[in-house]
């Protein structure tokens, strides 16, 4: 059963440009519609790879968002180990240094 589907005119100009090259390269003459049942079967690798095609895409950061983050950020001259921010993190203990300056 086949069904009626709209498309607007860049996707009819696109699917016309594909059916043009696939005669010139094959020498064989595909309907839309079996070019478009083509793309629909082979073209996504799975459902997920589908879904995942229609959610935003997100380039990451810009190089002035990233500088206007690290902007608040600051090194210091002393570095501190894993082993302190453990002990900090889950002892709830402060640094000694720390304690000696208030």
């Amino acid at each position: 059963m086949a069904t009626s589907v709209k498309v607007d005119e860049r996707t009819k100009d696109k699917l016309e440009e594909l059916q043009a090259e696939i005669r010139l390269e094959t020498g064989r003459t595909v309907t839309q519609q079996a070019l478009l049942d083509r793309i629909v079967a082979r073209e996504f690798e799975s459902k997920a790879a589908l879904i995942d095609s229609f959610r935003e895409d997100w380039d990451g950061l810009s190089e002035a968002e990233i500088e206007r983050w690290l902007s608040g950020t600051m090194a210091t001259a002393d570095p501190v180990s894993e082993a302190e921010i453990d002990r900090i993190v889950y002892d709830e203990q402060v640094i000694p240094d720390l304690e000696d300056e208030s």
